[in-house]
């Protein structure tokens, strides 16, 4: 049974910055006005050709029901979840406060297509959908924009393109690229973003490079692959830290979307222990790879971790540094976390006002 639409309560007063919110056509054809006729020519005929070869409509291996959406989350005049601004508005953004969302696009937006010209198309496609249906209409939304990751030049030009349009708040990439993404191969879609002061959001999804989500093949089961996401996390920090990249691009900043972050102070730990032994190798790096995560990775919330007792997980919050803290909902996903009820462990306003809202306005320059 569909849960009903809550009213705002005195409780929600306080405005919080939602990090993390799926969007999503009502079908493809949404995308049609935003391409030119030989790229419509070809969705309509031949459709995409992703690198992850067990592929089925939206719904990637392992699949999973409703593509992961709220049962509640199906608008009343059809279409599917994330799909109708209105009926966001009365079930998330109103009830909740939601002062400012991060539109974050994923799966059929380019980055994970064989063909890289029509993956470009793609890209730019979403980020013209993106504004005409959700940004322009609705001002709390801000726009992320989706850049096809294997093609280096599109994306930098995608990028400078959007660069003066405060409607968009960030580069959106996947961390399971063909490659891992420290290689150089990456780097000028840094540079765009570090000039255009855009930081790199970096959401762990279904969107893959075509390799197997585990390193030793594929799970069996839908709850295998969502464990996933961590180690998938790891790698792509790992990485970026020990290939340079941010000695070459001293600003960058990159929010890992999704992806948990209570492994962060284990894995800082770990890279600076082996870093004292091999140092050697990766003399371009000048300080502890630790300091590299705390100094330029931010973490958003959800899914939160739940242990026993909620105040270890403030102490995670505590070594990771409260300032490095999103608040997200990943909305209208079925592990949505309500802002109502996140997060229980006691803290100070300050820190609660900084969490829900504080730390993202600063981030996304959202003053």
């Amino acid at each position: 049974m569909n849960k009903p639409v809550r009213e705002a309560s005195a409780a929600q007063k306080a405005m919080i910055v939602d990090c993390d919110i799926h969007p999503l056509q009502k079908s493809k054809a949404d995308l049609l006005p935003f391409l030119e006729k030989g790229w419509r020519d070809h969705m309509k005929t031949f459709g995409g050709n992703i690198r992850q070869g067990l592929w089925a409509g939206q719904n990637v291996y392992p699949r999973m029901m409703a593509g992961g959406r709220r049962a509640d989350a199906f608008p009343p005049n059809g279409g599917p979840p994330g799909s109708d601004l209105d009926f966001m508005r009365k079930q998330h953004l109103d009830p909740n406060g939601v002062e400012c969302g991060m539109l974050i696009c994923g799966n059929g937006s380019g980055m994970e297509e064989r063909n890289l010209d029509y993956g470009a198309a793609l890209s730019h496609a979403v980020n013209e959908w993106q504004i005409e249906f959700f940004a322009r209409p609705e001002p709390r939304l801000r726009a992320g924009v989706v850049v096809p990751q294997e093609n280096a030049e599109a994306a930098v030009r995608e990028i400078e393109a959007r660069a003066s349009d405060r409607r968009f708040s960030q580069v959106i990439i996947s961390p399971r690229a063909n490659e891992p993404l420290g290689r150089r191969r990456y780097w000028p879609i840094y540079a765009a973003a570090e000039a255009a002061g855009l930081p790199m959001g970096i959401h762990n999804s279904n969107v893959n490079g075509g390799h197997a989500s585990t390193g030793s093949g594929w799970p069996t089961f839908y709850i295998g692959e969502h464990y996933a996401f961590v180690p998938h996390a790891q790698a792509m920090a790992v990485s970026m830290i020990m290939e340079g990249v941010f000695e070459r691009f001293p600003k960058l900043k990159v929010v890992s979307i999704e992806s948990g972050y209570t492994w962060a102070p284990a894995l800082g730990w770990r890279m600076d222990r082996h870093w004292e032994k091999m140092r050697a190798e990766t003399p371009h790096l000048k300080r502890p790879p630790s300091e590299y995560l705390r100094d330029h990775f931010w973490f958003t919330t959800q899914p939160v971790e739940e242990p026993d007792d909620p105040a270890h997980l403030a102490e995670m919050f505590d070594w990771i540094g409260w300032d490095k803290m999103l608040f997200s909902t990943d909305y209208p996903h079925w592990d949505y976390d309500d802002p109502q009820y996140a997060i229980r462990f006691p803290m100070s306003d300050e820190r609660r006002a900084a969490l829900f809202r504080g730390n993202a306005r600063a981030l996304y320059r959202l003053d």
